[in-house]
């Protein structure tokens, strides 16, 4: 099934990672895909506070993964934007944090493609100045 959402501002983006958050279960793996600046550390901050996170979410694209755990589940933030083969995400114990009892996120995840389970939410948000200056338009597969 594939969803179609559009967003005009940051706040909406916010809110909408918020929702999905909201109905995150254990096991959930969301793949966040778009150029540099579409939003995915935005989406990504509101998933938190969608979970109950207070945490400030930050783009662990230096230090490869973030977690949180002040929420109802814990939120395993991956950016793999700088991984070069797969084999470095295997060195770090990536496919634990996907059976684990958390949420994982993964900015860039085309990256990584062989390392993603079927079952994960697959989100693309692009630009859409049709529509406006900050019109996202956010593609959820699933």
């Amino acid at each position: 099934m594939t969803k179609e959402i559009y967003s005009t501002s940051s706040a909406e983006t916010l809110k909408i990672g918020a929702g999905f958050g909201e109905k995150a279960t254990p096991g959930t793996v969301l793949c966040l895909d778009g150029d540099l600046g579409a939003g995915k550390t935005v989406f990504t901050k509101g998933f938190a506070q969608g979970l109950g996170s207070q945490a400030l979410v930050t783009s662990p694209t230096y230090t490869l993964m973030h977690i949180y755990e002040d929420g109802r589940l814990p939120l395993y933030h991956f950016d793999v934007y700088r991984i070069d083969d797969e084999d470095e995400m295997e060195e770090i114990g990536f496919s634990e944090y996907l059976r684990g009892d958390g949420v994982t996120i993964i900015e860039w995840s085309t990256l990584i493609a062989g390392l993603i389970p079927e079952d994960a939410i697959r989100i693309t948000i692009t630009r859409d100045p049709s529509k406006g200056p900050d019109c996202r338009k956010i593609t959820v597969e699933c």
